[in-house]
């Protein structure tokens, strides 16, 4: 009897040490269960947050590389956002979220869209003239957010188009202004002759001179607005070929020598014999020929007009028109490659010219890869540069 207790209790022990140990292990599995599903949900935690971030940092780019300038704002009228176009359109110096559009940006402009935002809540179409430098024109458009809560303004920049229709303008009214006078010269000189005028030879003659020669300038005229416009508009060829550079130089001595000789002015083409380019001969024949007639017109009378050329370290060439005539006033000197923009329109007159030939070289040395500019001392002289890109 005691040994069949023993083997009881022994059983009994046996079976509750068996029952123990499966309970932990079983609580070991679960823990372990826990421990993966931990890691699991911290996995996936940390990828939704990776991939949040990523989703963020993809509308912010998103954001910041729209052309137009955006901006949320609260019901408030308090910024919440802007992206990188709105600052750079309000040069703004610093993130103006949290703050209302009068107070971000306190210019007179903001003035009538904060004050149509409060009254109507919205803004269709509404210009803004910002002071520069640069002077910026915008458009604003704004529109509630869904539910009112605040609202999406959009800044449209409109500068470039507007200095376009005001260089459409300028260009249309120039040219009406250069058709016109002589037009009506050529006008009034046939009325005259038809008038009896014809009768006497010597008027004839010299009314029939006078039309000639202002026929001869409508005839300049549209020959450089089609050149012009073909240079713009990249349509122009260009017929690139190895030549010397002194050679397009000495064509604009020989073609001007007779307008140089009747104001005493001596052309010195200093551009050595062995410089060459790769280059349209007859575009570059062109821009030394508008440069020297340009500097014979203004240049002094009884002076001198020198031509050179020099090559460049990085390659290519620059050449120079130069005079020693009464210069360039400062604030003149950024405009002169504008298309009819003259220094002194009076003296401009007397002289002729259509007023677009600095405005041809600028463009054929750029249709070549080059770059037109000029420098100009008050009472001493002006000189023209431009340059040629190395030719191979």
């Amino acid at each position: 009897m005691p040994l069949m207790k023993y083997l009881l209790a022994t059983a009994a022990a046996s079976a509750t040490v068996f029952t123990l140990l499966k309970w932990r292990t079983e609580r070991r599995a679960r823990i372990r269960e826990i421990e993966n599903l931990q890691k699991t949900i911290d996995s996936l935690t940390e990828q939704a947050r990776l991939k949040a971030e990523q989703e963020i940092a993809r509308q912010k780019a998103i954001f910041d590389s729209m052309m137009e300038g955006v901006a949320i704002l609260d019901s408030q009228g308090r910024i919440q956002s802007t992206n990188l176009a709105f600052r750079r359109f309000l040069m703004a110096t610093e993130d103006p979220a949290g703050k209302t559009l009068a107070e971000a940006f306190p210019m007179s402009a903001m003035a009538e869209l904060v004050g149509r935002l409060q009254r109507d809540g919205m803004v269709f179409g509404l210009e803004l003239s910002l002071p520069g430098p640069p002077v910026r024109m915008l458009q604003a458009n704004a529109n509630r957010l869904s539910g009112d809560q605040g609202n999406l303004l959009v800044l449209h920049d409109q500068t470039r188009l507007r200095e376009m229709e005001r260089t459409r303008r300028d260009f249309v009214a120039n040219v009406s202004h250069e058709l016109r006078t002589p037009i009506s010269l050529i006008k009034g000189f046939v009325e005259t002759l038809q008038a009896g005028a014809i009768e006497n030879p010597s008027d004839a003659r010299r009314f029939l001179q006078t039309i000639e020669r202002h026929t001869n300038r409508l005839t300049y005229l549209i020959e450089d607005l089609l050149t012009l416009s073909r240079l713009e508009s990249g349509n122009a060829s260009m017929n690139l070929k190895h030549f010397p550079i002194h050679s397009a130089a000495a064509y604009a001595v020989e073609s001007l020598e007779s307008r140089a000789a009747e104001r005493k002015v001596t052309l010195e083409n200093q551009i050595e014999g062995g410089m060459e380019v790769m280059a349209d001969p007859e575009r570059i024949e062109q821009v030394f020929s508008n440069l020297v007639e340009n500097a014979i017109k203004y240049g002094k009378e009884g002076g001198v007009v020198k031509i050179g050329a020099k090559r460049l370290p990085a390659g290519g060439v620059e050449c120079w028109v130069e005079d020693d005539g009464m210069g360039i006033p400062e604030d003149a000197r950024h405009r002169v490659f504008e298309r009819f923009y003259r220094v002194d329109r009076a003296r401009a007159r007397d002289t002729g010219g259509t007023g677009l030939g600095l405005s041809i070289v600028k463009h054929i040395v750029q249709a070549h890869g080059g770059e037109a500019w000029v420098e100009s001392v008050m009472e001493k002289g002006t000189t023209f540069h431009f340059t040629l890109p190395p030719s191979d």
